[in-house]
């Protein structure tokens, strides 16, 4: 975590269920809420990513709409340390780039069964737009440039 900015990002084994984030995020739990009754933010943002049942089939000619096929989970692959070095170098440069006050992300690692959470992102700003826009950036950088792979364990 970085102090004066606010930021913390982690890769972390399993799902990021309620156990496994406070246990991740206890190190920045008062500096958090000391942040949030100083009456700097404006909004906070959470989003969760959550492995759902149906995906499309890979591999279908282009052009047609590939048949979908239910997963049982997503497997998560990262390159330590690569990986925890690019997350916490884009959470800090989304942070500069859109003035934010705070950001803190989680990305599973492993196993992640369908209808658990794989992924967390919580952004405080001092007003909306920046928020939500740094939410965007932030998702589609990650998956562009971070080095976490996923692979389908289909149901079936």
């Amino acid at each position: 975590m970085d102090r004066s900015s606010m930021i913390f990002a982690m890769i972390l084994d399993g799902p990021v269920d309620p156990s496994a984030e406070a246990r991740a995020l206890s190190s920045i739990a008062l500096a958090q809420s000391d942040l949030n009754t100083s009456g700097r933010v404006g909004a906070t943002l959470r989003f969760e990513g959550i492995v759902r049942r149906d995906e499309p089939t890979p591999g279908a000619p282009a052009g047609e709409t590939p048949p979908i096929r239910s997963l049982s989970a997503l497997q998560y692959q990262s390159y330590d340390p690569m990986a925890q070095a690019q997350l916490a170098s884009l959470a800090h440069g989304i942070a500069r780039e859109f003035g934010l006050l705070a950001l803190t992300t989680l990305h599973s690692r492993g196993r992640v069964r369908v209808g658990e959470i794989s992924f967390v992102l919580t952004i405080s700003s001092a007003h909306r737009a920046e928020a939500l826009t740094a939410m965007m950036a932030f998702i589609d950088r990650m998956k562009r440039d971070v080095p976490i792979w996923k692979t389908p364990v289909w149901a079936d």
